[in-house]
């Protein structure tokens, strides 16, 4: 994984700064997950590993999937990854594309894993108190998790806050074994 994710990234950094300097980051941030997520499609990949298909039906393939949601320059580059034999690499360019937008943009991913579903209600009065905490711009993801008993947990790059019933229960085990 750790060496598709190196080979991924001067790809994704090449595909970033062109995004930035052609002013298309907003429409290309749009595209990116597309085709990151029609190349993690199983059969787009066993087409992509297969050595009977000939890169140019791999482009062809790619540009009739995603039809007029990729444009032009995304096809050319479509087909450089297909030239190339990187095609399989597009959700990890994807991810890294989409890492180096936030970054752009000054914010950062919270996974947010609750005890019980909460509503988007819920969670926009979250992200600003949140947001105090991590002291950046979050853009949140929600979760289920029901061995928290209650409460959330929160991660975000590095750091984590867990406000939740299991994350005091392990704390107060700890202490008691200490």
């Amino acid at each position: 994984m750790a060496e598709s994710v190196t080979i991924a990234r001067p790809y994704a950094e090449a595909l970033f700064r062109a995004a930035k300097e052609s002013g298309n980051l907003a429409k290309w941030s749009e595209q990116v997950p597309v085709l990151g997520q029609m190349a993690a499609n199983p059969e787009a990949r066993s087409a992509i590993g297969d050595p009977n298909v000939a890169a140019s039906q791999l482009v062809d393939f790619f540009r009739s999937a995603c039809g007029s949601v990729v444009d032009a320059e995304m096809s050319n580059f479509i087909q450089l990854l297909s030239k190339n034999n990187r095609l399989g690499l597009l959700p990890e360019i994807a991810d890294l594309f989409e890492s180096y937008k936030r970054d752009e943009e000054g914010t950062k991913q919270a996974e947010i894993f609750s005890a019980f579903p909460i509503d988007d209600n819920q969670v926009k009065a979250l992200v600003p108190q949140l947001e105090a905490v991590f002291k950046t711009k979050l853009e949140p993801t929600v979760s289920v998790d029901t061995a928290l008993i209650g409460g959330i947990k929160v991660i975000v790059g590095d750091q984590m806050l867990d406000t939740s019933v299991r994350g005091k229960l392990d704390a107060m085990a700890t202490a008691l074994n200490n």
